[in-house]
């Protein structure tokens, strides 16, 4: 009897067999969308005072930055080598080997910051409100941010650690582990895995992409949108920013844990008692890349917050 669930295997990154269509960017164009359609409600219900092609421009502006940050980011924190550090026109070229794969490797917290930069370039040359702007755009960013995550998915890719819980699944680009290891063999014997002494086997891992998309997808946008965004006007612009950036920081700072580091960074700070297996959890006190960029975030949505709640103080003594 097994204990996990199969990759499907009718589900491929290509939407034609042998076209550079893939569903990943399918999911992306989905995400920027949604989001651009939530912008429109806003705009509908006299939140914001932007039309139909405004909006569409502050999406391009916020899409040019996302993916410059997210590919920047990923080369230069996440990359682990110096290949792009002296091949810099490498860095937003799609092709290898004559082949197109895209750009392999986006950061989330690169993406975050460079559409923060693009809202507020887009705010300066309309001359609008950044803070109205940003907030408007947080408001609406979970939900398309929700696609990104099933189109991580779909690709097999940035899966969790290796688990044994019923709903743990085997993704086949997953790296195998040798039985030689008494761990490996524990596992596999717990949910029903058959091996032969001193095989690779492919172990069963959290999906952590479906996690992401759930908590820092769905239900981060229904408080956004359903709790923090009906009182707007009874805060300072700008705080839906501040929820959004404190409130992803904190569920994605604990889905890492179900999350698998990058194999060539691992731990940045390894504090616990165990620290030489990522595959595996096994220490609260060990902490990933991710989790200190979450962590950087929820600070800054702080000192965010206190500078927001001063510049309002500012304008009623002013006033």
């Amino acid at each position: 009897m097994t204990l996990f669930i199969e990759f499907p295997s009718w589900i491929s990154p290509e939407i034609i067999p042998g076209l550079p269509l893939r569903w990943y960017g399918l999911m992306y164009v989905v995400a920027f969308s949604v989001a651009y359609l939530m912008i429109r409600v806003q705009a509908r219900k006299g939140e914001i005072a932007i039309d139909a092609d405004q909006t569409l421009n502050l999406v391009l502006y916020c899409v040019v930055g996302l993916i410059l940050g997210a590919r920047l980011f990923s080369v230069l924190f996440y990359d682990g080598s110096f290949y792009y550090w002296t091949h810099p026109w490498m860095i937003f070229w799609p092709f290898r080997g004559g082949r197109f794969i895209g750009l392999p490797g986006m950061s989330y917290h690169g993406g975050l910051v460079g559409a923060i930069i693009g809202g507020w370039i887009y705010s300066r040359r309309y001359k609008l409100s950044f803070f109205s702007i940003a907030d408007t755009v947080a408001y609406a960013a979970p939900l398309g941010y929700t696609f990104g995550r099933l189109g991580n998915f779909i690709n097999g890719e940035l899966f969790g650690r290796v688990s044994t819980k019923p709903w743990a699944m085997i993704f086949p680009d997953a790296p195998s582990f040798s039985t030689n290891y008494a761990w490996v063999r524990t596992i596999a014997d717990q949910v029903g895995i058959r091996y032969q002494s001193g095989a690779m086997v492919n172990l069963p891992r959290h999906p952590s992409q479906l996690y992401e998309a759930l908590f820092e997808g769905i239900l981060l946008f229904l408080f956004l949108w359903f709790v923090i965004r009906p009182r707007r006007k009874q805060h300072p612009s700008g705080f839906g920013l501040v929820w959004y950036t404190a409130g992803y920081g904190f569920v994605r700072f604990f889905i890492e844990y179900f999350r698998a580091p990058d194999e060539n960074l691992g731990y940045i700070i390894a504090l616990g008692s165990n620290s030489d297996n990522i595959a595996l959890f096994q220490s609260f006190f060990n902490f990933s890349l991710g989790q200190l960029f979450c962590l950087a975030m929820i600070v800054s949505a702080g000192i965010f917050a206190v500078f927001l709640k001063r510049r309002e103080g500012v304008k009623h003594v002013s006033n």
